[in-house]
């Protein structure tokens, strides 16, 4: 039986191909789609309503199923929350490291697993692999200048024992194609680069 996966879907092309290259590999994909705001109207805005309809659209081009987990509360509390706190001490924060930590990979990750599902995946480009004494090692993306590594760090072994890149060896130029080959709408999306709730 194939193991099934959970991908995040942003509505991007990211995903969308990280799709795409699951179900070549032969593994049972679904989509889920994280609600971080109740925003509208938003391009660009990750988590937001328009991210959910692009998601959504283009799960069901690719024939899966698509859900959408809200996470507001908690987005607000551990990345917002605590993105707001540390700017006002003086320092300079990373809200994706807490929302990769806390979320993508923390409550997205754990409903995965109480809904019988092997592992989550999403669309960043890094790579897994293991060591010679069977420890998970995070690794840069092939790909230098997508490398998203350093949004990663904080993830823990269990974490990173059920998680998927499979874009890690890729360009972003060839993510585009695979997307493209299959006529998927996000194929040429632009990428979001902005802090998502600024």
């Amino acid at each position: 039986m194939a193991k099934r996966v959970l991908v995040g879907m942003s509505g991007g092309v990211d995903s969308a191909a990280c799709v795409l290259l699951l179900q070549k590999q032969g593994y049972d994909v679904s989509g889920v789609t994280l609600r971080l705001h109740h925003y509208k109207d938003r391009p660009g805005t990750c988590g937001s309503a328009d991210d959910i309809e692009e998601a959504a659209r283009v799960a069901a081009q690719m024939g899966i199923s698509h859900r959408v987990l809200d996470l507001c509360d908690l987005f607000r509390r551990e990345v917002m929350g605590h993105f707001v706190s540390e700017y006002c001490a003086g320092r300079t924060p990373n809200p994706c490291l807490d929302c990769n930590r806390e979320l993508k990979f923390g409550a997205m990750l754990d409903w995965a697993l109480d809904h019988g599902f092997d592992y989550v995946s999403t669309g960043h480009y890094a790579r897994v692999e293991h060591d010679a004494g069977g420890r998970y090692l995070l690794k840069c993306a092939t790909d230098a200048g997508k490398d998203q590594s350093y949004v990663l760090w904080r993830l823990n072994q269990e974490q990173l024992s059920r998680t998927l890149f499979p874009l890690g060896g890729l360009t972003k130029q060839e993510v585009r194609e695979i997307a493209a080959s299959q006529g998927l709408v996000t194929a040429h999306k632009s990428d979001s680069q902005d802090i998502c709730f600024i």
